[in-house]
């Protein structure tokens, strides 16, 4: 479910924005970006915003006392729709899902990697270099994640795409093979 929230609202700014122009669409990143750096500095702003014994209107308010004037209309207007449709919690996912959707038309990849180990910088940049020649992306922006539990190989997320040559799928696949086979 958040995730069509994310995207349902993320598009719909990517719209707004792409109507003004790429530039505005990066100006919306930059403020984007500010008001995530903002929100991550002061929790308790985050939690008045999530909390569910304060009236929508006061919420609103505070939005409006806090954004108004200092980001651009579009975001001032995102804001108060996520508030007033009590969607503030998937806020950060709408952004993620915005600045996803600039960096695609700039041609940038945004891939995340699991690896059952740290990778090394040598494996890094290898990595690096096959996703931008089998990719098409002038850049790739990698978010590396270690979960221990995927035994070795990888799992590779760009968008909706997975490449995923775990050693614990790998397993899991060999399993539901044998446990097809029946013995005459």
């Amino acid at each position: 479910m958040a995730k069509l929230v994310s995207k349902t609202y993320g598009e719909a700014l990517y719209e707004i924005a792409m109507e003004s122009g790429e530039g505005k669409a990066l100006e919306l990143m930059e403020e984007i970006r500010c008001i995530d750096q903002i929100l991550t500095q002061n929790p308790q702003f985050d939690e008045l915003m999530k909390h569910p014994g304060i009236p929508k209107q006061d919420k609103l308010h505070v939005v409006e006392d806090v954004f108004k004037g200092h980001v651009s209309d579009e975001l001032s207007g995102l804001l108060n729709i996520v508030v007033s449709k009590e969607r503030y919690k998937d806020l950060p996912a709408i952004f993620t899902y915005f600045a996803d959707r600039v960096k695609e038309r700039q041609k940038i990849g945004v891939a995340y990697v699991t690896t059952a180990v740290a990778l090394g910088e040598g494996q890094k940049n290898a990595l690096e270099a096959k996703l931008l020649q089998t990719s098409g992306y002038k850049k790739v922006e990698l978010h590396y994640h270690v979960d221990s539990s995927i035994i070795g190989g990888m799992i590779i997320r760009i968008n909706d795409r997975v490449v995923d040559s775990s050693i614990r799928t790998k397993l899991d696949d060999l399993t539901k093979q044998l446990l097809q086979i029946q013995l005459g």
